[in-house]
């Protein structure tokens, strides 16, 4: 594929793009802040730099999977030209969430806030992704009889193939790191966040809950997550939150009291701090409720 070209599949019931596959020599693309409401995979096959996302910034090298959701920000900084094939899929098109149970990339590769938004990819793994965009070229350049289907194979193949790489890799980190005592104060945080986000929004609430100051939890939250606690919290509220703009029809008071927030003016105006959108602009450019009324 020569560079700047693109292979695209519009949706035209909206005119939303659908589907995107485009080689690049250089950073344009993304140098600049990124908010799309679609999907982006950014497989660095040479290049590296610094990528920013959300409250973070981590370095990036060659052979690296970038992964964001839809409204995530992120760009890329580099000074070197950076080489690889990007691919961009509206939920539309084809829905994580939805078909969590067939690919398992969500929370993995994608809407992850514990790790940085990419995979290093091993040479069999960008053996079995240059094939599957092989396909992918060669089927969109045909239109013909369920190429949406087979596209959606085709996708569900690099998908699940980078979420096998990226669990192996979370392992193996898991297995290095055993012995020092914080990780396993991260893994409490992790399961006091995943167990509290809707009723706690507060730092100090998890402090108290492991026994520990909030300056200390402050601490070792920063360092392993290069983040803060409130980050980290806004974080896992926005992606439920989207999950439930995205797959349900719940209005949007409903979905804030779920979430622990009585004032749904409050929550909107949270929502869209962290998210750059309003929760009705989301649904409407990502999520399904419109297709379910």
């Amino acid at each position: 594929m020569n560079s700047g070209t693109a292979h695209t599949i519009i949706n035209p019931q909206n005119g939303n793009l659908a589907f995107k596959l485009f080689h690049f020599e250089d950073n344009n693309h993304f140098d600049h802040l990124q908010r799309n409401n679609y999907y982006s995979l950014i497989w660095v096959k040479k290049g590296s730099g610094k990528v920013k996302a959300d409250f973070a910034e981590h370095q990036f090298s060659d052979n690296s999977l970038l992964a964001f959701s839809p409204y995530q920000p992120f760009m890329l900084c580099t000074n070197e030209n950076v080489e690889g094939i990007a691919i961009h899929f509206h939920p539309d098109f084809y829905c994580i969430q939805m078909h969590q149970k067939e690919v398992s990339c969500n929370g993995v590769l994608f809407n992850n806030i514990y790790q940085p938004p990419f995979t290093m990819i091993t040479q069999s793994a960008a053996d079995t992704f240059a094939m599957v965009i092989e396909q992918m070229k060669t089927e969109m350049q045909n239109p013909a009889l369920a190429q949406y289907e087979l596209l959606i194979s085709y996708l569900k193949i690099f998908l699940i193939t980078a979420t096998r790489l990226k669990n192996e890799q979370l392992q193996e980190e898991e297995t290095e790191t055993v012995s020092d005592k914080e990780p396993y104060i991260l893994q409490n945080l992790k399961d006091a966040i995943e167990g509290n986000f809707k009723v706690k929004h507060a730092p100090s609430d998890y402090a108290d809950l492991l026994n520990i100051t909030p300056k200390s939890l402050a601490k070792i939250t920063k360092n392993h997550f290069n983040k803060t606690l409130t980050n980290l919290i806004a974080e896992r509220i926005i992606i439920e939150a989207k999950r439930e703009l995205y797959l349900t029809n719940k209005s949007v008071k409903e979905i804030a009291y779920e979430l622990g927030y009585d004032d749904e003016h409050y929550f909107s105006r949270f929502f869209k701090t962290n998210a750059d959108v309003s929760p009705q602009l989301y649904r409407e450019t990502v999520g399904f409720a419109r297709g379910m009324n």
